[in-house]
């Protein structure tokens, strides 16, 4: 059985034999709800590339301290995969996030195409874009990730394409593409963009930005995905002629 993974802010210098401490709703939530104990082997992570594995040593309301046993320091998986996703309508938003994060996406950059339902503006873009990092967060854990993605800020049609334009790879998922994504050579280093369009589709000037970035469109088959899982498709068909899943 996986042990359980909680979060601290950072790990730098932690050795062997150091004891950590963890506080904060992350700390209440393994304490009161998970009923964590004293001598409970557990792994901590900082979500940037280190993870300790340890015993806890003591609980109290809102903390407990681990003893470090073993430190685990991950390289940066590569190639990096960055996937733009238009804002899609209700919770389908933190289903993609969560998915992607699941699958090792490095980056996730929500994206306000022009035929997004979803719009995020003022508290309401401030709240939803909390919702989003929570769900990579805790997907991350779930996953058991040494290297937490990065959700951005909302980003403009002008920032995806500057994106594009420095990426190793970029493609633009369109059903009207004639380019199979399966066709692509995928580099072995550098980011790697998906861009996923919203409900609506991808209007022809987005198309047309994108690809003088130096985006492809491509298509991933026959059949029409649901924004929320198109790319989590296309991180698959990806990820699978890479290394990290050789």
């Amino acid at each position: 059985m996986s042990l359980p993974v909680h979060v601290v802010p950072s790990l730098v210098g932690v050795a062997v034999g150091s004891a950590v401490e963890v506080t904060g709703d992350e700390a209440h939530h393994a304490v009161a709800v998970r009923r964590l104990r004293v001598g409970e082997p557990v792994v901590l992570t900082d979500g940037a590339g280190r993870a300790v594995t340890g015993e806890v040593a003591s609980t109290g309301k809102r903390v407990f301290t681990v003893t470090v046993a073993s430190v685990d320091d991950a390289e940066r998986p590569q190639p990096e995969l960055v996937v733009v996703q238009a804002l899609p309508k209700g919770d389908r938003g933190e289903l993609a996030v969560e998915v992607l994060t699941e699958i090792g996406t490095a980056r996730i950059v929500p994206w306000a195409a022009a035929r997004s339902v979803a719009v995020w503006k003022g508290e309401r873009a401030v709240k939803s874009l909390a919702r989003w990092r929570s769900t990579a967060r805790e997907a991350a854990k779930q996953a058991r990730r040494s290297w937490f993605p990065e959700v951005t800020d909302l980003a403009t049609t002008a920032d995806v394409a500057a994106l594009l334009g420095a990426a190793a790879l970029g493609v633009v998922l369109h059903e009207d593409a004639s380019v199979p994504l399966a066709g692509l050579e995928v580099p072995t280093s550098g980011p790697v963009v998906v861009v996923v369009g919203p409900e609506g589709g991808l209007t022809d000037e987005e198309v047309a930005t994108f690809v003088a970035a130096g985006a492809t469109s491509v298509r991933l088959g026959a059949e029409v995905l649901r924004t929320s899982t198109a790319g989590l498709a296309a991180a698959s068909a990806l990820l699978a002629r890479t290394r990290r899943w050789s």
